[in-house]
């Protein structure tokens, strides 16, 4: 394992300086986050969002009524924890509410993702938690919470209060028969959760599907990978290259 760890610090002193990680301002990685998630299968319906925090205090999301492959930067707004439109159109998801409570309670967060894919929906309908059985679920290693009643529709203090004492220190939690939601230190960690977490929904489904339970990842290794694949710099490149590839795929339209 030092051997490995030796290899793991090598390759982030030499790639310091050589991964793009794009050059993006703040409303331009909330609407590709958008058009990832789209891209991505989590734009189904008009439940979902996506918060930033602000240093002042207040908080950049989308409008009401927008779908996630329809945002583009001039559309994001920015709102108070009122819900109170301090700059831009629209009005914001009352599901919007929600986020708050974990923003009061995990001063580290800076950025909440929501969404309903299909993948997780259907994990959240069987009761069971998210099992780390893949190397590309391991950042879910001891850091994916398990909420295991609906508290109801999202909109009000009660709800929030519930979904953020169940996140604790997680970055994500598995919300029982509604989705999940990712807590990230920035808009990149944020949104490299939500792509991962779809997919390793997905894969358990199908695996225990075809070969009933699935193995979870042996705990030393899976907690190894974890700390690998949640390094800033692995973050950064693989929201980039989730950006790249939708500006493409907008370029071609």
């Amino acid at each position: 394992m030092l051997e490995k760890q030796a290899h793991a610090d090598a390759f982030f002193a030499r790639s310091a300086n050589k991964l793009d990680f794009g050059n993006w301002g703040e409303k331009e990685k909330v609407a590709l986050s958008c058009r990832i998630l789209a891209s991505e299968g989590h734009s189904e319906t008009l439940a979902g969002q996506i918060t930033v925090r602000k240093e002042d205090g207040t908080f950049l999301t989308t409008p009401m009524a927008q779908a996630f492959d329809e945002i583009v930067p001039a559309s994001v707004i920015r709102i108070n924890e009122d819900m109170e439109v301090l700059d831009g159109p629209g009005t914001p998801n009352p599901a919007v509410r929600f986020h708050f409570w974990v923003y009061r309670q995990r001063p580290d967060v800076q950025c909440i993702i929501h969404t309903h894919p299909p993948h997780v929906s259907t994990l959240s309908m069987t009761g069971r938690p998210l099992v780390v059985a893949h190397m590309d679920a391991t950042p879910f290693h001891n850091d994916c919470a398990h909420l295991k009643e609906w508290p109801g529709l999202p909109i009000a203090d009660q709800e929030g209060e519930i979904i953020s004492a169940a996140l604790g220190d997680k970055r994500c939690i598995l919300l029982a028969n509604h989705g999940f939601l990712a807590a990230g230190s920035c808009v990149e960690e944020a949104l490299y959760l939500s792509v991962l977490i779809e997919r390793a929904a997905r894969n358990q489904l199908q695996a225990a599907a075809a070969y009933g339970e699935v193995k979870p990842v042996n705990d030393a290794l899976a907690a190894e990978s974890h700390d690998f694949l949640l390094k800033p710099s692995i973050v950064r490149a693989s929201f980039a290259m989730f950006a790249r590839r939708v500006e493409r795929q907008m370029a071609a339209e």
